[in-house]
């Protein structure tokens, strides 16, 4: 459970890290701004940082991925055993973020341009806030997948914990206009993961909507594709849904599918944002709903606040099957929770289970 509750009237204590003082005092500022956030503690290092935990007990730490001596990472798989405190990263455009999240952070926020600290602390806030009440369990070792070797066969390794490969779904033209369609926000970067890397090479085409900063979504995607065994890359306009390859909504743009005839592609276009996102996962499942005349799953997962309940509810009535995450597994029960309790949801599973759930409905099909 958090050790910060969103009922709780007092604010929430954040602890600071960051080697830079100008980023120390802007963030720390930027925070203390906020009447429902105390900043109790900065700090420049690893070592300085797990000294002051113990001292001020914040509910909430931000961190700087990059930083002399112990790197934010390492810093993280030593401190989230014996300390599970929600942490929020703040980071460049840099890979090494997801496996900062992979150890078991919560969220990031990338650092500011210049002369873009307003909308940084903004959404530092907004993170930081979810943080307060997200669930933390340090990371175990868990099976992992080899690397796919993309068109051929799966070689995996003669030692190690690995999953085993999901078998192929097959010749079966009853899945080649399937969609499916996964929306998810904080944690999810994950728990995608957890469900992605159980599927088989050849997946009915699949739609992803993360909530990320612009210069991730692209990472993300390669990131997917190194480490599951359908194919995913980030989307453009005109590409086709087909079997065998996930779409990720490109950072600021809404991703949505159009049909041409048979086919289905989607449309990735700036656009208003949509449930306060962009790409929202509303606008995914909405464009599901209205335009697919096939088969249909949609997948909600963890995240803070409502985007992609009213959707789902829409893929639902119009004959969607429909997965929740459960609360138990999720780093915020917050999207799925909404969704769930308008009635969008058919079955909740945890981000373990959810893609055995979905290839039994597809073996039905």
């Amino acid at each position: 459970m958090p050790i910060w509750s969103t009922n709780s009237n007092r604010k929430i204590r954040v602890m600071v890290v960051d080697d830079s003082i100008l980023a120390r005092t802007m963030i720390s500022k930027g925070l203390s701004a906020s009447p429902r956030i105390e900043v109790v503690a900065t700090s420049f290092n690893a070592q300085d940082a797990r000294t002051k935990i113990d001292q001020f007990k914040p509910d909430v730490m931000t961190l700087d991925v990059e930083m002399p001596g112990m790197n934010g990472i390492d810093f993280l798989k030593q401190l989230l055993p014996v300390c599970p405190l929600p942490v929020i990263l703040v980071s460049s455009l840099n890979l090494r973020v997801f496996d900062a999240l992979s150890a078991g952070a919560v969220d990031f926020v990338r650092k500011p341009e210049p002369g873009q600290n307003d909308a940084f602390l903004a959404s530092l806030i907004q993170k930081v806030v979810a943080a307060a009440g997200a669930q933390v369990r340090p990371r175990p070792a868990v099976p992992t997948p080899a690397a796919p070797v993309k068109g051929g066969p799966v070689r995996l390794p003669t030692t190690g914990n690995t999953l085993p490969t999901p078998p192929l779904l097959g010749n079966r033209p009853s899945l080649d206009n399937v969609i499916i369609a996964l929306g998810a926000s904080t944690g999810g970067t994950e728990a995608t993961l957890e469900v992605m890397k159980r599927l088989p090479a050849d997946i009915p085409g699949m739609l992803i909507v993360q909530h990320m900063p612009v210069g991730f979504t692209q990472m993300y995607a390669e990131r997917l594709n190194r480490l599951c065994h359908m194919e995913v890359r980030e989307a453009k306009s005109g590409d086709e849904i087909r079997r065998g390859l996930a779409l990720l909504a490109p950072a600021d743009f809404q991703m949505r599918v159009v049909r041409i005839g048979s086919k289905y592609t989607v449309s990735c276009l700036p656009g208003e944002k949509v449930s306060g996102h962009r790409p929202s996962v509303d606008a995914m499942f909405l464009s599901v709903a209205e335009q697919a005349k096939c088969k249909t799953v949609g997948i909600i997962m963890t995240g803070m606040g409502r985007d992609g309940a009213d959707g789902l509810l829409q893929m639902r009535k119009a004959g969607a099957y429909t997965i929740g995450q459960d609360k138990e597994s999720c780093v915020v029960y917050g999207m799925p929770m909404e969704a769930y309790n308008i009635g969008a949801v058919q079955i909740q599973g945890s981000c373990e289970d959810i893609a055995g759930i979905l290839l039994r409905q597809l073996q039905k099909w």
